[in-house]
């Protein structure tokens, strides 16, 4: 594949910068992406300050952070039109000594804050997310059927352009350990020797990204019918969450977490328990990989050749089927061309559970 083209903007900086901010607003599964590789740079460059800009409602992510990382969330409604912003630029450098401005996420905001940086003289390095390379791999005709550079590997590269250590030390946002049991007591009953705990989280933010909720069920069933397996159900949404209580109602051993917010902090902690997890192309795989717990993962419109496969995913965890109009886009919001989204509804809730107890069978070995 030819080389991506680059932006780096350095405006005659030298050396390390002292105090970076990092923007990147959306969306939760981006975000939860960014965090192996922002806590490594961390980590990495631990005379550096780091200053991470997101939405407010994300923040909750970020638990056991370096010590050198503080993540300030907005509510973005507060900061409307050019004019917010500028405010809202204003008040970070009044509040941080900014050297340097990360932006991985490169949108209209964080390209206005780029601007703001530009003319202030702090050094800028965006993000290159590909566009190019992503329309050849998701266009009707002639796809160039070839894997793209990781997100991961994209944020990477910004802070390595930026002159900063980039190496691996993330390992789990609980390290070496798992989250507080405590914390998910009143949701889940305490692990039985010889009980394994499974995830579902079967639902997205785009029907390109959603297997059929009839199929699922049947995995579900599958699932629970080997009573060593407890399983918890993840969603939002009023849909999501009647369909949810319907199954946790209509199965032993399944919990429903939608019925109720618990919380980034307690989710988190109970998944570091799990055994493993299956889930969509969504911020719950991705939420899963963060505290090291294996990902079965299901995808349709949508291709891990895209870049955003889960954080140390193995590929032979995958679920997917090969057809020639995959994948049709990069977030799976594009109406499926065939009109019967066969790249979900084809899949065999039989090839799930295969997976499952494929990686079952080897973490309890």
């Amino acid at each position: 594949m030819a080389q991506e083209n680059r932006k780096s903007h350095n405006f005659g900086y030298k050396g390390r910068p002292s105090c970076v901010l990092i923007v990147r607003f959306s969306a939760l599964g981006d975000v939860a992406m960014s965090i192996p590789v922002v806590y490594s740079v961390c980590l990495a460059n631990p005379a550096t300050r780091f200053i991470y800009l997101t939405r407010k409602g994300v923040t909750g992510m970020f638990i056991n952070t370096p010590s050198n990382l503080e993540v300030l969330g907005i509510d973005l409604d507060d900061y409307r039109g050019m004019g917010g912003l500028w405010r809202l630029f204003r008040e970070i450098t009044r509040r941080y000594d900014i050297d340097a401005i990360a932006d991985i996420h490169d949108v209209l905001r964080s390209k206005m804050l780029y601007i703001f940086g530009c003319l202030k003289g702090i050094r800028i390095v965006s993000i290159n997310k590909g566009r190019q390379h992503k329309r050849a791999l998701t266009r009707r005709r002639n796809k160039v059927m070839l894997p793209l550079i990781s997100q991961r590997a994209r944020y990477r590269e910004v802070f390595f352009r930026m002159g900063l250590v980039v190496e691996e030390r993330f390992k789990s946002l609980f390290g070496d350990g798992k989250g507080d049991a405590h914390l998910f007591a009143e949701v889940a009953p305490e692990k039985k020797t010889g009980e394994r705990w499974v995830g579902i989280a079967p639902f997205a933010k785009h029907r390109g990204k959603i297997y059929p909720p009839s199929l699922m069920e049947k995995v579900l069933k599958s699932v629970v019918a080997d009573d060593r397996n407890r399983v918890f159900l993840f969603g939002g949404g009023d849909y999501e969450r009647e369909i949810l209580h319907g199954w946790a109602e209509a199965y032993p051993r399944v919990i429903s977490m939608a019925d109720k917010r618990h919380g980034f902090e307690t989710e988190l902690s109970l998944m570091s328990h799990f055994d493993v997890m299956i889930s969509m192309d969504s911020a719950n795989m991705h939420l899963a990989s963060l505290v090291s717990v294996p990902v079965i993962s299901v995808w349709g419109a949508t291709h891990p050749y895209c870049g955003f496969k889960g954080w140390r995913q193995r590929s032979s965890t995958i679920v997917q089927l090969t057809m020639t109009c995959r994948p049709c886009s990069v977030f799976g919001n594009k109406p499926c061309l065939r009109g019967d989204y066969q790249c979900l509804a084809g899949i065999p809730p039989q090839l799930i559970v295969d997976k499952l107890n494929q990686v079952l069978n080897q973490v309890n070995e």
